[in-house]
C-alpha cells in the first residue's frame, strides 16, 4: 500500500523571506543535532537544470541513523538498515526530495514541495490526477498550535510559544486563533509525501512511522523558521550561501532532529500513538 499525504504549512512570511528562513533553519538545526557517532555525508553538491523543475541546486547525501532502528526492525534486519540515501532537487519555489534505503531496495519516500503566496487554500498545486486526489489526505498544519502528542514531544526542542511570541525586528506575532486569514505577508509550503514500503508483514509499520515522523519534523522546522526570525531577518541569500559554504567545509553531522528517545520507547508506543495522533486532524478532500 502506497501512502500519500499532503501537508500544508502556512507561514507569516513572504516567499522571499521563507527561502532565507528555510536555509538558515536547516543549517542551525544541523548544528543543534550534531552527534559524535552518526551523521550525514555529503556526496555531491551542484547546480542542475531539467525540463520539470527548471534550474536549481542538487545534493546527494547519506544519513547514518543506525541507533534509531526500532526493536521490531532489528529482529530481522541489521542496524545498518537505517543507512539512508537522499537526493534533493531545490528549484525554489519547487523542490523534490527522494529518500531510499539500500537494505530495503523496494522502499522509497518522496517529498514534493510547492511554495505559494497564499494561506493554504489552493486545491491541487501538485497537479494530481483524479485517482490520486481520491486517495490523498490533506492536513493543514498550524505552527502556533498548542496541541501536544507523542511525536511532537519527542521531536520538539523549541520552548517558544508562538501564541505569545512577537518579533522585535518585524513586529509580527503573536499568532492567535485565525492568524492564517489575517497575516500579511503569508505563504504556504505544500508538501506532498508519498511512502512506499512493499514488504509483507511490516511494510505498513514502516510507512506509518515515517509519515508520523515527517509530520513532526515539518512542524518543528517551520516553527523554528518563525521563532528565529530575529536571527535571520535582513540576511540576503548571498550571506546565507556563504554560511552554508562554511558549514560544507566542515564534517556535517546528523541533519534531522532525533525522532526517538530510544528504540525501546519507539517499539512500545508506535502502534498505540499513531491512531491517537491523527484522530480529529484528518481532512479528506473530495474530487
Amino acid at each position: 500500500m502506497v501512502l500519500m499525504k499532503e501537508f500544508r504549512i502556512v507561514m507569516p512570511l513572504s516567499l522571499e523571506e521563507y527561502q532565507v528562513a528555510q536555509m538558515y533553519m536547516v543549517r542551525k538545526m544541523q548544528q543543534q543535532n550534531t552527534t559524535s557517532t552518526e551523521g550525514v555525508e555529503i556526496l555531491e553538491n551542484k547546480s542542475f537544470e531539467d525540463d520539470v523543475l527548471g534550474k536549481g541546486h542538487y545534493s546527494s547525501k547519506i544519513y547514518r541513523l543506525q541507533s534509531k532502528a526500532p526493536t521490531w526492525l532489528t529482529t530481522f534486519a541489521p542496524a545498518d538498515a537505517l543507512i539512508m540515501q537522499e537526493e534533493a532537487w531545490n528549484a525554489y519555489p519547487r523542490c523534490k526530495t527522494v529518500i531510499k534505503c539500500p537494505y530495503f531496495t523496494k522502499f522509497q519516500l518522496t517529498i514534493e514541495t510547492v511554495h505559494r503566496a497564499d494561506n493554504g487554500q489552493s486545491d491541487n498545486v501538485h497537479g494530481l490526477s483524479k485517482g490520486q486526489l481520491a486517495t490523498r489526505d490533506v492536513e493543514i498544519v498550524d505552527i502556533a498550535s498548542s496541541a501536544r502528542d507523542y511525536w511532537s514531544y519527542v521531536v520538539s526542542s523549541s520552548n517558544t510559544d508562538l501564541s505569545k511570541f512577537t518579533s522585535a525586528k518585524t513586529g509580527r506575532g503573536p499568532l492567535l486563533d485565525g492568524w492564517q486569514d489575517k497575516s500579511k505577508p503569508v505563504m504556504t509550503a505544500y508538501k506532498l509525501v508519498t511512502i512506499d514500503a512493499p514488504y509483507w508483514g511490516f511494510g505498513y509499520r514502516i510507512e506509518h512511522a515515517l509519515l508520523l515522523g515527517e509530520r513532526a519534523l515539518f512542524l518543528e522546522s517551520h516553527r523554528n523558521c518563525f521563532a528565529w526570525i530575529d536571527e535571520w531577518f535582513g540576511l540576503t541569500m548571498e550571506q546565507i550561501r556563504e554560511l552554508e559554504q562554511q558549514s560544507d567545509s566542515l564534517k556535517e553531522e546528523l541533519g534531522r532532529p532525533t525522532l526517538l528517545k530510544s528504540v525501546e520507547d519507539f517499539d512500545q508506543r508506535l502502534l498505540s500513538e499513531s491512531e491517537e495522533i491523527y484522530s480529529g486532524q484528518r481532512v479528506q478532500l473530495s474530487t
